[in-house]
């Protein structure tokens, strides 16, 4: 989950396309409470890069605070941008 300034400033696109440069597989989608939520799975390295990544964001974004859990891998391939969620969980 991340906080901030992360919506309208192609979070999102940005992630995605640093996500395949990196060959890691997950998705992005927009939280109405301002946030964006991101699963990230791939290499270690990989996943670590996309993570510091996050944590900056786009050159738009003023990134605030991110949230990090360790989730079992749902075996995704690809990486895509998802609809808004109304978020909660």
């Amino acid at each position: 989950m991340v906080s901030g300034v992360v919506q309208g400033v192609f979070y999102r696109d940005t992630c995605r396309r640093v996500a395949e440069e990196h060959g890691v597989s997950g998705w992005v989608r927009n939280l109405t409470d301002g946030r964006v939520e991101a699963v990230f799975e791939g290499g270690p390295d990989a996943v670590e890069t996309l993570l510091r990544w996050a944590r900056v964001g786009p050159p738009s974004a003023d990134v605030r605070a991110v949230e990090v859990s360790d989730e079992e891998s749902e075996g995704l391939v690809g990486f895509e941008v998802r609809h808004s969620s109304s978020g909660g969980a």
